[in-house]
């Protein structure tokens, strides 16, 4: 009778959790509607619309726009800033987060705290920081200028200015994966006879080599899209200290809207190449991940 009871019971679940499973489907259907919705409106129209419009005289004014010396000028000078800060920024994420991950010291939440800073701070105030320290009314500038030592309105301040608000992206993709993965492996190398510099290189890095990559490639695109705390160093000078973000600012305001829209698509390529990347790397990242078998544990039966 008990068992007849328990078969009725069970029989009856599945109806009774029809109403509820609609419900949840339902309920999916309009998250996901909100989300494409969402997405369309400010995301994929904008973009098709800067495409629309630097391509409307054709694509012969399309490609006139790049062979401007003040184009030219702004791609070679984002490319020279973002080939500084960009390994700059590794060096200093490598070391950070392999301190804070793999040591205890005075002052670790501090270091962490700074670190985090870039993204509390709005980068036009980094830039005007950078204008207080160095330039010509500066706390540095007089005594700079007597060398004739140029930061701002110059490529070492947009230089400065894009180090400090980039920095953070490398260390930030690493901390959480070292502190994931601990420090057996870096103390059996120890014990085996390694040195630092070994068992960094031959066990540290390798661990980490797809995080590094992912936050190189975040760096990267913010340190060529930066537009704040570099329009306030550079001085918006034509052919001088214009990027290509404010290479756009500039030929907007001239009412050049296709060679205006031109570099913002090359901007917007940039993007899009950035997505794929990091789209690519988070598939190798997770392709990478060892299974039980693949460290030697066996399957449980």
């Amino acid at each position: 009778m008990a068992g007849a009871t328990a078969s009725r019971s069970n029989a009856a679940a599945p109806s009774a959790l029809r109403p509820m499973m609609g419900e949840t489907r339902w309920v999916q259907i309009v998250l996901v509607m909100t989300a494409m919705l969402f997405l369309a409106l400010f995301l994929f129209v904008p973009l098709i619309a800067v495409f629309v419009e630097a391509f409307r005289k054709g694509a012969g004014a399309y490609l006139e726009s790049f062979q401007d010396p003040a184009a030219i000028h702004a791609i070679q000078l984002t490319l020279l800033v973002a080939a500084i800060a960009v390994p700059l920024n590794v060096v200093f994420g490598l070391a950070a987060s392999w301190a804070i991950a793999k040591f205890e010291f005075m002052g670790k939440s501090v270091l962490i705290t700074l670190i985090d800073l870039p993204f509390a701070v709005s980068p036009v105030i980094s830039g005007v920081v950078y204008v207080l320290l160095f330039g010509l009314q500066g706390w540095f500038g007089r005594r700079l200028a007597e060398y004739d030592i140029e930061i701002i309105f110059a490529v070492p301040g947009i230089v400065l200015a894009t180090l400090f608000v980039t920095f953070p992206f490398v260390a930030r993709e690493l901390i959480p994966l070292m502190q994931e993965q601990g420090t057996d492996e870096e103390q059996a190398a120890m014990t085996l006879g390694a040195s630092g510099w070994q068992t960094f290189y031959r066990v540290t890095l390798p661990n980490v080599k797809w995080g590094l990559l992912y936050g190189v490639i975040l760096c990267n695109a913010r340190a060529m899209g930066e537009f704040g705390a570099v329009s306030v160093v550079s001085g918006h000078i034509r052919g001088k200290t214009n990027t290509l973000p404010l290479h756009v600012e500039i030929l907007y305001n001239e009412y050049n809207f296709v060679a205006a829209f031109a570099t913002a698509s090359l901007l917007a390529l940039l993007a899009l190449l950035t997505l794929a990347l990091k789209s690519l790397v988070e598939w190798k990242s997770r392709h990478a991940q060892p299974g039980p078998c693949a460290t030697g544990e066996e399957a449980l039966p």
